[in-house]
């Protein structure tokens, strides 16, 4: 059977609009949430709230292909070059790599696509690497780019890309369609639509090396962003991540065809979804406000320094919740004091707690509105799983 860029419809994709109309509206409504719930941010809310969401899109991004970085160490770059106030740590060259990248995509999203841009990112990526021929250009090698799985005796190949003499070509119908299909281009898509495409068209050419799911994503991002005029800080990578198995299987079973239905409505549901954790993201930051202004005055030094270091943990709270004995780590208090701070905190509406004696457990009082997992029926109706 021939894989979809062997047929003679590509890369002429088809799809059912119907079954996106709804979602796509919704998508732009998002936006403008998002957008209307940023303004209630000060600078510094503002200027972390861009750093965590770079930061995590990174880690995230780079997880989904089996690669953990250092949190800290990408935070630290991301800052550094946002002009922002950072550490002065020894940053390791992919922390570093896929960090420029996600900045330099924030930066510039409304700029139309191009090669000069494609390998910049790829040179961003893979710096450090030495086990690459390719690096800033289009892969070269004669062998076939294959996506395979099990045993080196016998693998399972579940896709081919076009061959490396084809990749120029495939790649300036590429570049040309995604300007062409922008807000402003002469054959505009809309977001979700063209953001699934574009993802997908992408990694069916596979043009580099290494570094395409990475980079397909971030093509993504921009396509969303340019739907929406703005940068979109969404948590699209980490919300792949949480699927990643239903991702590549979405990937997988739409790779002999060029009828992308069921490949844009996984993607579109999962787009809305890292849509509202963004803004589930944005409403921590604003209650976080609230809850210290509430506070204000009737708190000691300790339970103060106490609740903004979970707080800084952001919406997924301190992991396994405050103990007594991280609050005696974290203040120097005794533990007869570290027990009469929590009891007070929890009283006072700071804090709630869970279990009892020593299986007690605190998180900041910052209420969440829970994002369900999404799909798409096929009456083009969002409905939580």
């Amino acid at each position: 059977m021939e894989w979809n860029w062997q047929r003679a419809d590509w890369p002429n994709f088809t799809w059912r609009q119907s079954r996106l109309a709804r979602v796509e509206e919704q998508f732009l409504v998002g936006g403008g949430v998002y957008v209307g719930s940023v303004k209630h941010l000060d600078a510094a809310d503002n200027d972390q709230l861009t750093v965590d969401a770079l930061s995590v899109e990174a880690i995230t991004t780079s997880e989904i292909e089996g690669e953990i970085l250092d949190r800290a160490s990408v935070q630290s770059s991301i800052r550094r070059q946002l002009g922002l106030t950072a550490d002065h740590r020894r940053v390791g060259p992919a922390e570093q790599g896929i960090a420029e990248m996600m900045v330099d995509l924030h930066r510039s999203f409304a700029d139309p696509l191009s090669d000069e841009m494609l390998f910049r990112w790829h040179r961003m990526l893979i710096s450090g690497r030495r086990d690459l021929k390719d690096i800033g250009h289009y892969r070269t090698h004669p062998e076939p780019m294959q996506i395979v799985s099990g045993a080196v005796h016998d693998p399972a190949v579940h896709f081919e890309a076009p061959p490396s003499a084809d990749v120029p070509r495939e790649m300036a119908r590429f570049i040309g369609w995604f300007n062409q299909t922008a807000p402003d281009g002469a054959k505009p898509l809309p977001a979700l639509t063209r953001a699934g495409i574009a993802h997908f068209y992408f990694v069916c050419v596979h043009p580099f090396e290494d570094g395409n799911g990475r980079i397909g994503r971030a093509i993504a991002e921009k396509a969303l962003a340019q739907g929406l005029d703005r940068p979109t800080l969404t948590a699209l990578a980490a919300t792949i991540l949480a699927k990643r198995r239903t991702y590549y299987d979405a990937l997988e079973k739409s790779n002999r065809t060029n009828e992308l239905t069921n490949w844009l409505c996984w993607f579109a549901a999962v787009a809305i979804e890292a849509q509202r954790r963004a803004i589930s993201v944005v409403e921590f930051l604003i209650n976080k406000t609230h809850l210290l202004d509430r506070m204000k005055g009737q708190l000691n030094e300790r339970q103060e320094k106490a609740l903004v270091r979970v707080l800084r943990e952001g919406p997924e709270g301190f992991k396994g919740g405050l103990s007594a004995s991280n609050y005696i780590t974290m203040t120097g208090a005794s533990p007869a004091t570290a027990t009469r701070d929590l009891v007070d905190l929890a009283a006072k509406g700071a804090m709630v707690r869970t279990g009892e004696r020593r299986y007690a457990r605190y998180q900041a009082n910052v209420m969440l509105r829970p994002v369900a997992d999404l799909l798409i029926d096929e009456d083009g109706h969002l409905v939580d799983t």
